[in-house]
């Protein structure tokens, strides 16, 4: 395959969620790990298959070092799958009601007491202590 067909092809992926491949070898690693098992066993009852963070792993090298069009589409894909499961949560939950705008009295002045306890606080309103100083240093 030539270089250009490659560079066309590549355009359409979102190669931007690809990250560097020593992290999937990372979470392989961690995944395997007799501690991680450990976990496993006590939350699933069972242990998690990990391959999918090796086959991650093989499939960024062969995008990295052989620009493997075919390697970068799976890889892709197993980046949008693991987003999806991680945000499966958020949309399923039917608890809350997002809001559509902020509440009418979001910026209203604090409540004299907390107001009061502000002023003796290390979070006290930094622009008036602030105002007349410098942070420039030359060193």
């Amino acid at each position: 395959m030539n270089k250009e067909n490659t560079d066309e092809k590549s355009k359409d992926l979102d190669l931007w969620m690809i990250r560097p491949c020593e992290m999937y070898n990372n979470e392989y690693g961690e995944c395997t790990s007799i501690s991680s098992r450990l976990h496993q066993m006590f939350v699933h009852g069972s242990t998690v298959d990990c391959n999918h963070w090796h086959e991650d792993y093989i499939n960024c090298l062969k995008w990295k070092k052989d620009k493997n069009i075919q390697a970068a589409e799976t890889l892709v894909n197993s980046e949008k799958m693991k987003r999806n499961n991680r945000w499966k949560t958020f949309y399923a939950n039917n608890v809350w009601e997002n809001r559509t705008s902020p509440p009418e009295n979001w910026n209203d002045p604090l409540p004299n007491y907390i107001a009061q306890r502000r002023q003796n606080s290390t979070l006290g309103d930094e622009s008036d202590k602030t105002e007349n100083k410098s942070f420039c240093s030359i060193m």
